[in-house]
């Protein structure tokens, strides 16, 4: 993968090189000072009450299990990556059976396996947690729910595959000024359990914040937002990785999706944007464009060679923040089956060579939909374990190496 693990026999050995540097250094300033230390004038690198903390905290790093590598370098090692859409984000039913509520089997190692051995290298895994909830204030997460979580994070986890999880489809979640305190306290809730439950998973296991954080049912929905819109999910987000940071283990290193308002793709939204202060974040935008060509039911089946839309996209999330050295993820884009399997091979092999020249990996949507009347995103048929569309996945994989 992209660098060798640190061990804990690796972390050990450096804190052994940094104990004797300072010895040295004490055995150099010691004579040239005339003489032992006192209370009044402690050595450079001498354990004081104000050293202990930072050495405990140097000690509890020892712990660690991921690797400390900037967002740049995990995110260079990715090449294309697969959604398990509508199935764990799956709502209506309480409990277990949500998983299959919206037509779709349950999920399998299997399934996982055939999407790892085909060449993804990244694991979407959408997650709704609304009705695995207890009442308000602690919103304490349902223990069969979260066992099942983790039981399909591992199916992909121990492929050595990245994976991403999230909070996803939380309806309830309207960024206003208003609701902002409800929201934030409901969210950083929901993390702290999940950063708990997973603490101990390596840099192969990413958080998502939120999914499409926005204003449903209004005229700013799907146009980028407004500034209040904007605003607040700026600010859930900000304590999103705090309470992630917060609870330690190896989260303290673990990289962080942040979407900007609606995971726009529009100009308005991404330019929105404000990171907080943290070295481990990357960035996660949808884009499923042209729409009228990749999203729109009622849209046309010709591509036409249309590349405005993907070329302006890669230009702006180059400018705003892979030229100063912050990754993007497209975590969810995908055109959908109008019969025109010709146009969208033409259509994804542009799209990933142009986001792959700017060094943004792409996630393909797939809802298991493949003749439906509405969004046929599918690629692996979960029933046979099958892609039927060969030649379009042989090109999506080809085109991200």
């Amino acid at each position: 993968m992209i660098r060798e693990r640190k061990t804990e026999g690796d972390m050990r050995y450096m804190r052994k090189i940094k104990s004797i540097f300072v010895l040295v250094l004490l055995c150099i300033v010691l004579p040239a000072c005339g003489g032992s230390a006192t209370e009044t004038s402690k050595p450079e690198g001498a354990v004081t009450e104000e050293s202990q903390g930072e050495e405990s905290e140097f000690q509890e790093d020892e712990n660690l299990t991921i690797a400390d590598i900037t967002p740049m370098e995990l995110v260079a090692d990715m090449k294309v990556g697969w959604s398990l859409g509508n199935t764990l984000d799956a709502h209506g039913k309480i409990g277990l059976m949500s998983e299959i509520c919206w037509g779709n089997p349950r999920t399998t190692r299997e399934m996982i396996d055939a999407v790892v051995d085909q060449g993804f290298n990244v694991i979407r895994i959408p997650v709704t947690w609304v009705g695995h909830v207890s009442a308000p204030p602690e919103y304490e997460i349902n223990e069969e729910w979260m066992a099942r979580v983790k039981e399909v994070v591992d199916y992909a986890y121990d492929r050595d595959v990245y994976v991403i999880i999230n909070l996803h489809h939380e309806e309830w979640l309207y960024p206003s000024y208003e609701n902002e305190e409800k929201i934030i306290q409901r969210v950083t809730a929901l993390w702290k359990q999940i950063a708990e439950e997973f603490k101990d998973y390596d840099e192969h296991l990413i958080f998502e914040g939120l999914n499409e954080p926005r204003k449903i049912g209004t005229n700013v929905e799907w146009n980028g937002g407004d500034k209040e819109g904007q605003e607040v999910v700026n600010h859930v987000l900000a304590e999103f990785v705090k309470v992630v940071r917060e609870s330690g283990g190896n989260n303290k290193l673990r990289h962080l999706m942040i979407p900007g308002y609606g995971a726009s793709s529009s100009e308005r939204a991404i330019k929105a944007i404000e990171l907080p202060e943290d070295d481990k974040l990357i960035v996660s935008v949808h884009a499923y464009i042209p729409y009228d060509f990749a999203l729109n039911t009622a849209g046309r089946a010709q591509w036409n060679n249309d590349t405005k839309d993907i070329d302006e996209l890669m230009e702006l999330l180059e400018t705003k923040f892979i030229c100063k050295e912050i990754p993007v993820i497209i975590g969810e884009f995908g055109a959908m089956n109008k019969e025109n399997d010709e146009d969208r091979i033409a259509w994804v092999k542009y799209y990933i060579s142009a986001a792959k020249k700017i060094g943004v990996p792409c996630v393909w949507w797939d809802n298991n939909a493949f003749t439906t009347d509405g969004e046929n995103f599918g690629l692996l048929d979960r029933r046979t374990c099958t892609f039927p569309n060969e030649e379009l996945v042989e090109i999506i994989i080809s085109a991200a190496q």
